[in-house]
This record gives C-alpha cells, sequence and structure tokens, in this order.
C-alpha cells in the first residue's frame, strides 16, 4: 500500500491491483475479488476470520444484518450466506472497498452503501465487525457509538479486537457507554465481544 493511502480513506490513492483471496469456513467456501487500497488485500485477516468461525447465531430472528466496515465484503459474504432471508447491509467509508463488495456480494442482494446513505430508521438485528482500530480511539468510538445505537431492542453486535490493540479498554468503554457486554472467547490473538443496548 503506499504510505500516502490507508484502509481507512475515502478514496484511496494506490494504483489498482486486483488480486483474488479465497474465503474458507465450514459452511461455505467462496473465492472474492480484492486491490490494493483496502484492508488486508492478500489474505482473509485472521480477525475476521476468527469472527466468522466463532461468532454464536443470534437468539432473535434477524431482518437486518450490518456488515460494518466491511472491506472487500467476507463478512457481508457470510452474513448473506447464512442469513439467506435477511436484509444485508455493508458499509465502509472506503469508496474501492465499497465497489468490491458489490462485485462480491450483489448478485446475493446485499445493501453496500456509504455510511451516510444508510436512512437512519433501519434497526439492526445483528452487527457484525472487525473495526479499524488504527484510525484511533476517538474516531473508533464515535464509530461504534453511532451504529451500535442503532441495534434493535434485542439485537447484538459480535466484534472482534486484537488483544494487543485495545480490546481491554475497548470492553472498559463500551460498559462504560452503559452497553451490555459479554467476552465471548478469545484466542491466537483475538477476542470477540457481544454488545447490546442497555
Amino acid at each position: 500500500m503506499d504510505s500516502q493511502s490507508h484502509y481507512f480513506d475515502e478514496d484511496p490513492k494506490s494504483l489498482s491491483e486486483r488480486l483474488t483471496v479465497d474465503l474458507v469456513l465450514p459452511d461455505l467456501t467462496t473465492t472474492l475479488v480484492t486491490d490494493k487500497g483496502i484492508f488486508s488485500p492478500k489474505r482473509i485477516d485472521p480477525g475476521t476470520k476468527y469472527l466468522l468461525q466463532y461468532a454464536p447465531s443470534p437468539d432473535i430472528p434477524v431482518k437486518n444484518a450490518l456488515d460494518l466496515g466491511c472491506g472487500y465484503g467476507p463478512i457481508a459474504r457470510t452474513l448473506a450466506h447464512r442469513f439467506p432471508e435477511s436484509q444485508i447491509w455493508a458499509t465502509d467509508i472506503n469508496s474501492r472497498a465499497r465497489l468490491l463488495t458489490q462485485e462480491n456480494t450483489g448478485h446475493l442482494g446485499v445493501n453496500v452503501e456509504h455510511p451516510n446513505r444508510i436512512e437512519e430508521s433501519i434497526r439492526f438485528d445483528l452487527i457484525w465487525s472487525n473495526p479499524p482500530i488504527r484510525i484511533g480511539k476517538s474516531r473508533l468510538y464515535s464509530m461504534l457509538n453511532i451504529w451500535l445505537q442503532r441495534l434493535s431492542k434485542n439485537g447484538e453486535a459480535i466484534l472482534v479486537i486484537q488483544k494487543h490493540l485495545g480490546a481491554e479498554s475497548l470492553h472498559k468503554w463500551l460498559e462504560k457507554e452503559n452497553y451490555q457486554v459479554e467476552r465471548l472467547s478469545s484466542k491466537s490473538g483475538y477476542r470477540l465481544l457481544k454488545a447490546k443496548l442497555a
């Protein structure tokens, strides 16, 4: 990736260099198109794969599910596979990432939108995210607060965080913000957290 371009830029400056990666899960194997200028273009990020392998099924019916910070769409693709009757949404600030997610999931009817274009009236029964820790705590917490406040009454957000990149501090912040937080599992340097509205 160019030193002047980051995966959380709206319009990456990196020259396009399209690649493919294989997403291999117990219930889904598929090939996804990736590119430079987005998050983890050469492999399925281990944190994302951990979430996809270990996120529990929600206790409530899922009308709307959100992939927050979708990158090229491995989470959205999995949500569409596991919840075929649900409306799946995917959002990312990065325009190249959104185009790739559309390409990788469009045939499944996933709604891929800029964060500002998802109607505020929509409530999510399920949010899955490998949040962009490297944007900094202030921006990260602000982003999470905006979207977690859009959970439905019994909806839940499943977040995967690298332990050495602030899993513990995020857990404490979520509790301070009055979310119900549960540590689901911890393995290979990653932690899964579940957050719900209090």
